[in-house]
């Protein structure tokens, strides 16, 4: 069997895709790179959604990022607590 055969539906990837085609327009801000981190983090490994990561990769390209300037930036802005609070979502917690 090819390995495509074996590419998996992530279960968030409806709720996920929509997140990366906004961050393929927007600029790095806080919460943008908070949210890039988070999906990087979800969809690493993953076997299937190759989609979403090359579009990962592409947001990491335009910002002019490696994976580890992101997530020490990330580390950092969260180290300083409330990056998702201003937002009035949960989704500090939706690390899955």
């Amino acid at each position: 069997m090819s390995k495509a055969n074996k590419d998996q539906q992530h279960p968030l990837y409806n709720r996920d895709r929509p997140i990366v085609e906004s961050l393929l327009t927007q600029q790095a801000t806080d919460y943008n790179l908070a949210e890039l981190a988070r999906l990087r983090i979800r969809y690493q490994g993953f076997p299937g959604a190759r989609d979403i990561q090359s579009d990962l990769d592409k947001v990491l390209q335009q910002w002019g990022l490696s994976v580890e300037e992101l997530f020490e930036k990330t580390r950092s802005l969260h180290s300083l607590g409330g990056i998702y609070k201003s937002r009035g979502k949960k989704e500090e917690e939706d690390w899955n």
